[in-house]
């Protein structure tokens, strides 16, 4: 049989003046195998509450994750919003037992393609939520001590793995005792590191996109060049260049 070479495919891009500034998250995220929940794969998930970053992303996915008790007026906000797959957090620490199962249901409701629970929850409240919902449940781990074999066997349908400076080691080392397992895992803030994750196991990649202060800043610095160019009679398509690199 003979052997087919297929050329790297070029992907064209369709975009406006209006909507060519948005938050992207690293290509080197492509290089992840991806999930595939409901028929959807998805291999980057953006970790934020932020509507507006929501709204204007290319990510997969949407992971929404706060410190705070989750609100089920959170999740219906962040749905109206989103045209990409969300998984809401349902709780965990403070928050579980069946509170969490029942703002589990809700999200489901409001159309979440999954939950996540806090890295603390008891097998019990993974227990409640995987028998009160028919979406995925997500339990995050931290820790390389943490009994994986518990929370799977509770319910666990995908791990997500938030070691700070450690996540890839524990990738590591969960993918080594459960080679199927699917797993997201914070990437880190460079390439190198991102790459790491993916080559120890995981599956996809949360980003956690600049603040909606950084945005501005950038953006309100070429508005004042814009200005300056405009006193000093300048032309300024080299400035409307400058921005549209900005979001390469």
């Amino acid at each position: 049989m003979n052997k087919v070479n297929i050329p790297e495919k070029l992907v064209p891009e369709v975009t406006s003046n209006l909507r060519k500034n948005f938050v992207r998250v690293p290509d080197v995220i492509r290089n992840a195998s991806g999930i595939r929940i409901f028929g959807k794969r998805l291999k980057s998930f953006i970790f934020t509450t932020d509507v507006a970053i929501i709204k204007n992303t290319n990510a997969d996915a949407v992971i929404a994750v706060y410190p705070f008790t989750p609100q089920p007026t959170i999740t219906q906000a962040i749905m109206s919003v989103s045209d990409i797959p969300v998984i809401c957090g349902v709780g965990g620490g403070l928050t579980h037992g069946t509170r969490s199962a029942n703002i589990a249901l809700h999200a489901e409701f409001q159309g979440a393609i999954a939950v996540v629970l806090n890295a603390p929850t008891p097998r019990e409240t993974i227990e409640y939520v995987k028998e009160t919902i028919d979406i995925p449940v997500v339990v995050t781990v931290v820790s390389e001590h943490t009994d994986v074999q518990s929370r799977i066997d509770a319910g666990a349908d995908i791990l997500n793995v938030s070691g700070g400076s450690k996540t890839a080691s524990i990738v590591r080392k969960i993918r080594q005792q459960y080679p199927t397992i699917p797993i997201i895992a914070t990437g880190g803030p460079t390439d190198e590191s991102i790459l790491e994750t993916i080559a120890a196991g995981a599956n996809a990649i949360t980003y956690t996109p600049p603040t909606n202060g950084e945005l501005f800043r950038v953006k309100m610095d070429h508005y004042r060049k814009i200005e300056n160019s405009v006193q000093q009679d300048e032309p300024i398509d080299k400035i409307h260049e400058e921005e549209l690199a900005l979001t390469e």
